[in-house]
């Protein structure tokens, strides 16, 4: 029986992700490269070029798989009908991936890449940022429509106010980003925005 194609082809597109995260913690996004990744995973760099169209592409997907799996789904935001609890409860769970060393490095390489690469832009907001932002307003709109939150407020507003400070204190500040840091944000957040 000849060996299955696609179960190779799989597992080399896994070895080339789970390459990618370990180099990029390891000596990070500038030193590390599609050469370097191919070699870490056992494949020719040909290989790497035919699934991805650069080393920030290979990263994206890596993440992705990393945080939501190989379908790259993401989960709809709790709704138990208590914003606040739903949004601090969100919020931690962030703190936590962004303070995961495995995800940490990559994640802050991307952040700043997609800032050069447009391409790698477009496939970030639509493969990552656009979907988490969707769910963001929709749980904003529930509860909206719950009565917790104002009809007039400005939902896109609101995300920015609420996720905001963390990604501010993950991308930029030498404060710690801890699961009482994203409770004290949503309480202010919540304040500020029930009027």
């Amino acid at each position: 029986m000849p060996p299955n194609a696609s179960r190779r082809s799989e597992r080399s597109r896994r070895a080339i992700l789970d390459s990618a995260l370990d180099l990029v913690g390891e000596v990070g996004y500038a030193r590390t490269s599609i050469e370097g990744i191919a070699a870490r995973a056992g494949v020719g760099k040909q290989t790497i070029y035919r699934w991805w169209p650069s080393k920030g592409a290979v990263l994206l997907d890596a993440l992705l798989a990393l945080s939501e799996g190989e379908e790259g789904e993401v989960e709809d935001l709790p709704d138990t009908g208590d914003l606040e609890a739903d949004l601090k409860l969100v919020m931690r769970a962030t703190v936590a991936e962004l303070t995961d060393p495995r995800y940490d490095a990559p994640m802050r390489a991307l952040a700043t890449e997609i800032l050069h690469d447009p391409a790698l832009r477009a496939q970030w907001s639509e493969r990552l940022d656009g979907p988490l932002r969707r769910l963001k307003e929709e749980r904003l709109r529930s509860a909206q429509a719950a009565g917790e939150l104002p009809g007039e407020l400005d939902i896109a507003l609101a995300i920015d106010l609420i996720w905001g400070p963390v990604f501010h204190r993950w991308l930029q500040s030498e404060a710690p980003l801890t699961a009482e840091f994203a409770d004290q944000v949503v309480a202010s957040a919540m304040h500020g925005l029930r009027g």
